[in-house]
């Protein structure tokens, strides 16, 4: 039988080994909230990795999700220990775990290859993908008194998926995914190709001019979602801080230089992480 103790020890590993960007802000926390996060993170990492599995077909990657959604619908007949973490975390703090719903239905948007014409439809995917987990760890953080605190921590959910996106071209290309607003991409005059060097092909540079456009609004998104930090206390103020300001540096440096993205997966290194925890828990990167 598995103890709660133990699911959170599982937890708290497949957090350090895999939440390489959010571990950082994770790590903030008091003990008991960043157990309850790990546990968070280790459930979506499941979720995750079946949308993500390769050698799996739809069919299959489909029913696994499906699976998913059982479990949830009854945490207390799981001996597997994320679920029993999920469990003990959802009694102890107000983790909204319909949540978890909405990020399966991001994934199977995933499996069945949806199309994103508009960009609205983007923001639908991203809120189902990110934004729930947004909730999900304000459930946790808590706040002061502010309706608006799971809209922003939805906006900040958003954001952040924004900023995956344009980081994964290349890679979400590869597996047979284009996120980039169809609208969007006829706008600048792109199509997106690989050439044979292996890189993205950008030869009248709309590519490059589409990145900017869209760091720039996913620059707003993030000044939309920080509004959350006033409402928290500082660990957890600090940890929402850690985590979007990694990833916001990636997306300066994508803005900067968008074919940093042509033939690789950017990425910061684990001092560079560190240096924005640290300004993170002093307040200096917010």
């Amino acid at each position: 039988m598995t103890t709660v103790e133990d699911a959170y020890t599982h937890c708290a590993q497949v957090t350090r080994e895999q939440a390489r960007n959010f571990y950082y802000g994770i790590r903030l926390l008091p003990p008991d909230k960043r157990s309850a996060l790990c546990a968070v993170y280790a459930l979506a990492r499941i979720i995750d990795d079946i949308g993500d599995d390769t050698a799996q077909p739809a069919e299959a990657k489909l029913a696994g999700l499906a699976g998913v959604r059982t479990s949830l619908g009854d945490l207390s007949e799981s001996t597997d220990p994320v679920y029993v973490a999920v469990a003990d975390a959802a009694r102890r703090y107000p983790i909204p775990l319909g949540a978890f719903d909405e990020l399966l239905d991001g994934v199977e948007m995933d499996v069945t290859g949806r199309e994103y014409v508009r960009f609205e439809d983007l923001v639908e995917y991203c809120r189902c993908v990110a934004g729930s987990v947004g909730r999900l760890c304000l459930g946790v953080f808590g706040s002061r008194p502010e309706p608006a605190a799971p809209t922003y921590a939805d906006e900040l959910g958003i954001a952040l998926q924004q900023t995956n996106i344009l980081r994964d071209i290349r890679e979400d290309l590869g597996n047979g995914r284009v996120y980039l607003p169809k609208e969007e991409l006829n706008r600048f005059g792109v199509e997106l190709s690989v050439g044979e060097d292996g890189s993205l092909a950008d030869p009248g540079g709309g590519l490059t001019a589409l990145i900017r456009e869209s760091a720039a609004r996913a620059r707003d998104w993030y000044a939309r979602g920080l509004r959350l930090v006033p409402s928290l206390d500082r660990r957890s103020a600090a940890c929402a801080t850690a985590m979007s300001g990694i990833y916001r540096t990636l997306l300066n440096r994508i803005d900067e230089q968008p074919s940093r993205v042509f033939d690789r997966r950017l990425s910061l290194s684990g001092r560079e992480k560190a240096v924005v925890a640290v300004r993170a828990l002093t307040g200096a990167g917010r």
